[in-house]
């Protein structure tokens, strides 16, 4: 028995793509494979960036989660504004190869894709993927410039908030600038310690607990994401109280070997303790009523 389909019938649930998809995926593999691969080998393997790698296997998730709902939304291309935005994106990862770059190179990223996606679907595909084109932000190294005008203030004040705690505590402690001293040991508060890459990396995690928990009233998510900053902080100097505790009762080399690393694991499960109990606390006290759908 054979049957028909109808003259309208879609064909995008075969799961094919179409030759125009496929080209703009090749494009944008030529263009930014080599970037991931030289972030892996490079900076993804430091402390500072190595939030990078996680942020990038976040995306390809998301992306692939999210493939269907793009590809049935409805196909109402809009040139006049992509090729400006997929342009301009293009403009700016070139000159960031051109001058070596990387944070031009990264930051094109949601242009290019917001450019391809209103060319070949139009904008309420850019709606479905909304969070994923912010979410490549995450991904742009922070600039050198911002990096060394905050480290050095927010080291200083992790180390006075650490001194206090600790002494209250009744540790032998003591604080010479950055450098905190207990016991025999002497630790400083090093520019990974600082808190500044925490915080940004700590951002991306509570974005995304904020969007996988669902849509929340206006004044629940406001307050989320007014805490993301604060919890980071807070979850860094539980950090730095550990490394200094590590080394106090085990010895600098635990202080400066396998734990330090652990130290970091430390800090994310501290923020989504902290991120999960605040997001229970606000179910309870705030009204029921979730904001309308955009």
């Amino acid at each position: 028995m054979s049957s028909v389909l109808p003259s309208g019938a879609s064909h995008s649930g075969t799961g094919s793509l179409s030759p125009t998809w496929v080209l703009a995926i090749a494009g944008f593999a030529a263009m930014y494979l080599p970037l991931y691969w030289w972030a892996i080998n490079g900076i993804w393997q430091t402390e500072e960036q190595g939030h990078g790698a996680i942020i990038l296997a976040v995306m390809a998730w998301l992306v692939w989660s999210m493939r269907h709902e793009i590809d049935q939304a409805p196909t109402r291309p809009v040139p006049a504004l992509g090729w400006p935005i997929f342009g301009f994106g293009l403009l700016v990862y070139f000159v960031g190869r051109v001058f070596d770059i990387s944070i031009l190179e990264f930051g094109s990223q949601p242009l290019v894709v917001a450019g391809g996606l209103l060319l070949l679907r139009g904008t309420a595909a850019v709606r479905v993927a909304w969070f994923p084109l912010l979410y490549f932000i995450f991904m742009i190294p922070l600039p050198g410039i911002l990096v060394d005008a905050i480290t050095g203030t927010l080291k200083s004040q992790i180390a006075d908030i650490v001194e206090s705690l600790l002494y209250i505590a009744g540790y032998p402690i003591a604080r010479s600038g950055v450098i905190l001293s207990i016991g025999p040991y002497q630790l400083q508060v090093a520019d990974a310690c600082s808190g500044l890459h925490s915080m940004f990396s700590l951002s991306a995690l509570g974005t995304l607990f904020m969007y996988m928990m669902g849509r929340k009233t206006k004044l629940h998510m406001g307050i989320m994401l007014a805490s993301i900053l604060p919890i980071a902080f807070v979850a860094n100097i539980v950090r730095v109280i550990t490394l200094v505790l590590v080394t106090y009762y085990l010895g600098d080399e635990a202080g400066q070997g396998f734990l330090h690393g652990a130290a970091g694991i430390v800090l994310l499960l501290v923020a989504l303790v902290f991120f999960f109990f605040l997001d229970l606390a606000l179910d309870k006290v705030l009204p029921a009523r979730r904001a309308p759908a955009r």
